[in-house]
């Protein structure tokens, strides 16, 4: 009978990971620069959500955004038109960013010059919870549309989020959403995670979520 090995790949790849992300969270609090990792599914509103914070706090920070897609320039040629410098960044037909690729976008948007960077991750709800991208904090969207289960479909991405951003509830009439639902379920998951319900498109909300993310750089950035 033939011998054979068994190497498990997949547990080396996040082991290393880890310890990248480890070094560039400590990298970028040497640079006082805070980095928010903000994750969702395609079309929650994460630009349009970006694009209302980049306007309540550019004159407070220094802001600088990361665009992670699979391909195109669209959402870092509308983020640019904020004012804030922004970068694209194509990941190569990956579906998420890990922190070797964080790091390569940090360093060409030359991070430690802000105070507040975002990188707005792949739009899907897998594989950007897998790998630690050496984010300072996570955040997440999750639409109206897209239903108060969706923490019992992707637990792990509502397990690692620091803040979950309900978007859309100007919707609520339409789709059948259950506040008290989805509260209780990412609380089961994630008894810590801040949840703020907003709508990006009035505006409604949005303090909490701003005044949040104030608390968070100010104590990041010490």
């Amino acid at each position: 009978m033939g011998e054979y090995k068994v190497l498990e790949i997949k547990k080396s790849v996040f082991e290393n990971n880890d310890r990248e992300a480890d070094i560039l969270r400590e990298q970028l609090k040497g640079d006082k620069t805070f980095l928010l990792n903000l994750m969702s599914s395609p079309g929650s509103g994460k630009t349009t959500t970006l694009k209302r914070t980049i306007a309540a706090l550019k004159d407070e920070y220094k802001i600088g955004v990361m665009e992670a897609d699979i391909d195109s320039e669209v959402d870092a040629k509308t983020i640019s038109e904020t004012g804030v410098k922004a970068i694209q960044l194509h990941t190569g037909g990956m579906c998420h960013l890990d922190a070797g690729m964080t790091k390569q976008g940090l360093e060409g948007i030359a991070a430690d010059q802000f105070d507040f960077v975002v990188l707005e991750n792949v739009g899907n709800l897998v594989c950007p919870a897998e790998f630690d991208t050496g984010a300072s904090k996570n955040a997440m969207i999750l639409s109206v549309p897209e239903g108060d289960d969706k923490p019992l479909k992707y637990p792990l991405m509502f397990s690692i989020c620091d803040c979950v951003l309900i978007n859309k509830i100007d919707t609520k009439s339409v789709f059948d959403f259950d506040d008290d639902a989805v509260v209780e379920r990412i609380k089961r998951l994630n008894p810590k995670a801040e949840i703020f319900f907003i709508s990006a498109k009035t505006g409604e909300g949005m303090e909490g979520w701003f005044n949040w993310l104030r608390n968070q750089i100010n104590e990041w950035n010490k």
